[in-house]
């Protein structure tokens, strides 16, 4: 399809193609960017890329999911306030021309079917797939961490979107059957194999996350709060992920009721991800499900970034034969839920929860039954 679009756009076929994948994240969130532990895995939902190398230093790319066709140079890259969707492009282009990569003009396409705005990461997708489209067209040398920190820094410092590198690593390095455990903190990772006979399912509330941003970088700014209060009673902590749940007892009086709720959250999140893995390791998938519904409930009660519409999916889930854990997923306030289900029920969950989401809200749910895939750079 991308391929022959690109021959229908440029008149002539791709060198290269590459399809970065969107995420979900089974259990770990709002850790991230307090230097905690996640686990998400890539899933067969993705962003494709077609390109070929051009003989000046032009770029012209063009967006299948907003029909829409940009052009500018590689010698002034600016971010664009009319045609937002191509800031995650300029911004990896120029940051790998900043860092001494001298790029070639290109023409490419690219689009795919992670849904937008919904908290599966298809901007991540695109800053990944940019990196990787350069790396593949120019036969760069980029270590794979590298990549994942620059297309964090195109989002965080040229689109302006505060996140932590989840999102990135994720789509560039997962694999094909498993979750992957990361350390926030340092950077070290390891994949987890996926058992068999259980699917990954992903509730789409159709719900637009239109307060993820703002109320993102309230939570971020709440967490460094709660860290310099407790670290002003002697304690010896530079983030809530040095914080333990004892701590949270000695720091109690330092800290407003708000600012304990958010911290116990970040504290007991990394705690569940920690136990998470252990359980999948040992095959207790069982576990592993009552952790994902506890990590809900905290999301919902002590973060507050759930919402009605992900409680009611979690909550028609939880009732669902077959099911081992669901919770919403992503930055919240819409988005998706995330559900662990034993394959043999993964049909008849799915048509459940769309007909009780519709019946119970009048909204209808998209919902994707997926399988953990290879990230960018899995190879």
């Amino acid at each position: 399809m991308i391929e022959k679009t690109f021959r229908d756009i440029y008149g002539a076929a791709p060198e290269i193609l590459l399809r970065p994948p969107g995420r979900v994240n089974l259990i770990g969130e709002h850790t991230d960017y307090n230097d905690g532990f996640v686990l998400p895995a890539a899933i067969d939902r993705s962003i494709e890329f077609a390109g070929r190398r051009r003989a000046d230093r032009r770029v012209r790319a063009h967006s299948l999911d907003f029909n829409d066709q940009v052009e500018f140079s590689l010698d002034d890259i600016q971010k664009d306030a009319q045609h937002t969707w191509s800031n995650y492009l300029r911004g990896v282009s120029k940051f790998l021309e900043e860092d001494g990569h001298r790029l070639a003009g290109a023409d490419l396409v690219f689009g795919g079917n992670v849904p937008r705005e919904a908290g599966l990461s298809s901007s991540a997708a695109v800053e990944v797939g940019a990196a990787v489209f350069w790396k593949r067209l120019l036969g760069l040398e980029l270590d794979p961490v590298y990549v994942v920190k620059l297309a964090r820094r195109a989002e965080n410092q040229f689109v302006g979107v505060p996140c932590g590198i989840m999102d990135q690593f994720i789509s560039a390095l997962g694999r094909q059957e498993h979750a992957l455990f990361l350390d926030c903190r340092d950077l070290t990772y390891r994949r987890v194999p996926l058992r068999e006979g259980i699917k990954i399912v992903v509730c789409n509330s159709g719900v637009k996350r239109a307060l993820a941003q703002s109320e993102y970088e309230v939570r971020l700014n709440q967490c460094r709060q709660a860290v310099a209060q407790i670290a002003s009673t002697g304690l010896a902590v530079k983030s809530l992920r040095d914080v333990e749940p004892a701590d949270l007892e000695t720091a109690r009086d330092a800290l407003t009721e708000i600012l304990l709720r958010r911290a116990r959250h970040v504290v007991t999140e990394n705690a569940r991800v920690l136990e998470a893995v252990k359980v999948l390791e040992g095959g207790d998938v069982e576990r592993f499900g009552e952790l994902m519904n506890a990590s809900h409930e905290s999301l919902r009660d002590d973060y507050e970034v759930s919402s009605k519409e992900l409680d009611v999916l979690v909550e028609l889930a939880w009732k669902q034969p077959g099911v081992l854990g669901a919770r919403m997923t992503g930055a919240g306030f819409g988005g998706c839920t995330v559900n662990l289900v034993r394959a043999e029920a993964a049909d008849a969950f799915a048509e459940t929860v769309r007909r009780g989401y519709h019946e119970a809200l009048g909204l209808t749910a998209e919902i994707y039954i997926c399988q953990a895939s290879d990230g960018a750079l899995a190879a």
